[in-house]
This record gives structure tokens, C-alpha cells and sequence, in this order.
């Protein structure tokens, strides 16, 4: 007889993104993104961090500095982007992206230009920001689904 409590594909998928945004060197916000193709498998992941050759003891982590090029937002890549531009595949067309939070405008644009068809983000802490109505927006004009993802309550622990 098979086991009845596994996961859901949705706990699957958010579970990837939630374990790849523990990558992220960002003390304050860290993000991963998970990506699927509409068969369920696994495309690209991502997660916040420093473009690829930018050492991340070099560029600072701070985001509240005086002076605008010591702030972290002119150099971090963001999750989502990230899983973008590490897909090396043909296609994102019709693919999910799971994301611990919802896009900004800027990956939003990224997101609409692959051809991904749904966005689902387990928090929305910036919804009132500028960003973030613009990238909905975006979405529902572009034809994107988004949905928040509904936790389940169940708890997996990974001793690594």
C-alpha cells in the first residue's frame, strides 16, 4: 500500500524555492525562485545574490547607506531573474514560477518576456510598494496568471 502524506506538487515546488533562497548571502531579504515546466519538472531555480564575476565581499549588502552607490539594490541580481538567466533549456513557455516573494517590475518584465504563465508567491510584503502594483499590473494586462501560495501547515525537517 503506497504512503498517503507526501507532498503536494505546489509544497514540492515552493519547498525548492524556500531551500534555494538558504543561498542567498543577503542579510536581510533572501529570495529563491523555482521554475516548472507545465510536465512538472523542475526547469531552473534561483536565488538573491551578486551578478556572476562581482565578488560579494567587494559590492556591500547594505541597503539604507547615505550614499546610493554603497546601497545593495544597484547590484543584486534578483531570484527570479536569476532562475531566468540560469536556464539554459529553449522555452519557458507556459511554465510557473514559484517565488518566496512577489516579483518587482523589473523581473516581472523578464517573467512576461520567457513566456511564464503563472507566478506563485508565498509572501507579498511589498503590495502597497510602487514595484509591486506596477509588476500585477504588468501581469494581469500580460496575460500572467498569480496566485499566493496557501501553506499547508506541514513541517519537513532536513538535517544536511
Amino acid at each position: 500500500m503506497k504512503r498517503n502524506d507526501y507532498i503536494e506538487w505546489d509544497e514540492y515546488f515552493m519547498g525548492i524555492a524556500l531551500l534555494s533562497a538558504e543561498r542567498s548571502k543577503d542579510p536581510n531579504t533572501r529570495v529563491g525562485s523555482c521554475i516548472v515546466g507545465d510536465d512538472n519538472k523542475i526547469l531552473s531555480v534561483g536565488y538573491n545574490g551578486m551578478p556572476r564575476g562581482c565578488s560579494d565581499d567587494i559590492f556591500s549588502w547594505e541597503r539604507d547607506r547615505e550614499e546610493e552607490l554603497d546601497n545593495k539594490y544597484l547590484y543584486v541580481c534578483h531570484a527570479e531573474l536569476n532562475a531566468i538567466l540560469n536556464y539554459s533549456g529553449k522555452s519557458f513557455e507556459n511554465a510557473r514560477l514559484y517565488t518566496t516573494l512577489f516579483p518587482c517590475n523589473e523581473c516581472t518584465k523578464a517573467i512576461i518576456q520567457s513566456g511564464i504563465k503563472e507566478v506563485i508567491y508565498f509572501s507579498d510584503k511589498y503590495s502597497g510598494s510602487d514595484s509591486t502594483i506596477a509588476a500585477k499590473r504588468m501581469m494581469d494586462v500580460a496575460g500572467v496568471k498569480k496566485r499566493a501560495y496557501k501553506t499547508s501547515g506541514k513541517n519537513i525537517r532536513l538535517e544536511l
